[in-house]
């Protein structure tokens, strides 16, 4: 391959999640199922926001984001895994796969950090609900999600730069179904030294960061909920948390186990069965957790469904 990296490899192999075709016809027909019911539920949830006007506030404008993220986030894995699929094909270029990984990493990043702006958003409602409307403004919103999207394009570009700068030479099968950074660290036959510092320091900071916003977020919550007086009203207070709470705990915990561990320590069949779970899995979950505990959105998604029946 020509180009920075002078690599001898110019495409990937993705070997999937197996070998066997009985599995991979079983795996097939899950994997479209789904994405389609990601595809469904999150496109749901945009368009019940959108059409009621009682939810045009900070909440779920921040709930939109993650919707529209999370479509994007699963669009940019499984689709290809279904098309090698159907088309008896596991290459990838090495230019489709550097891309690939960014954008894999670009929503996972931005999912990191609307976790911890909507964390923030709980805290101010059930904190300081008196100062509510006047601190989360329009224009603080929109600049919340729009550096959430900057932070996160830089930062994923400085370890696709890196990445694009080692050699690749020989062995190009990636044991996945999808251009993942651990496995491309193995197969490269340059020093990857600086690359996992980068991951272990940079990338450290870029998640360990919101999810420390959120600890202290959810702490002063807790604490403002054990001085309400009477049970029902504590009730209410956690039950608009615990969707959130739910979300996080799936994502950060997948996230932690695949990626902030020493490369040597990292298992192929453990790495895929995580990695699964938060690109596929958690964007599915996602709208169903906020729908199946939120009142007003569960009434917002009937209201939305009784309108196309008597249409």
């Amino acid at each position: 391959m020509r180009g920075a990296n002078q690599s001898s490899v110019s495409e990937f192999l993705l070997l999937g999640l197996s070998r066997q075709p009985q599995q991979q016809q079983l795996l097939f027909v899950l994997f479209l199922s789904m994405y389609l019911a990601t595809i469904l539920g999150n496109l749901l949830i945009l368009l019940a926001i959108s059409v009621d006007s009682r939810l045009h506030i900070p909440m779920y404008f921040f709930l939109s984001n993650l919707s529209f993220v999370d479509i994007c986030f699963s669009s940019t894995t499984v689709p290809k895994m279904l098309t090698n699929h159907l088309l008896g094909t596991q290459t990838i270029s090495f230019s489709g796969c550097l891309t690939q990984m960014y954008f894999v990493f670009m929503f996972v990043d931005m999912d990191n950090f609307l976790l911890a702006v909507m964390a923030y958003d709980r805290f101010v409602a059930i904190c300081h609900p008196l100062h509510y409307s006047t601190k989360m403004t329009h224009q603080l919103c929109a600049l919340l999600v729009a550096g959430s999207w900057v932070i996160a394009n830089l930062n994923v570009l400085l370890h696709t730069l890196l990445m694009a700068q080692l050699s690749f030479c020989g062995y190009n099968a990636i044991p996945h179904f999808f251009c993942d950074v651990t496995p491309l660290l193995k197969l490269s036959c340059s020093d990857t030294h600086l690359n996992e510092v980068m991951i272990l320091t940079e990338g450290s900071l870029i998640m360990i960061t919101p999810f420390i916003c959120i600890l202290a977020s959810y702490i002063h919550i807790t604490c403002a909920i054990l001085r309400v007086p009477s049970t029902k009203g504590r009730w209410k207070a956690f039950s608009t948390c615990g969707s959130h709470l739910a979300v996080v705990s799936l994502f950060y915990g997948t996230i932690i186990a695949v990626y902030f561990n020493p490369l040597s320590s990292h298992s192929s069949e453990k790495d895929t069965t995580a990695t699964v779970m938060y690109t596929v899995v958690t964007p599915m979950l996602n709208p169903f957790i906020y729908s199946l505990r939120n009142r007003d959105l569960k009434g917002a998604l009937q209201k939305m469904m009784r309108r196309k029946s008597c249409s």
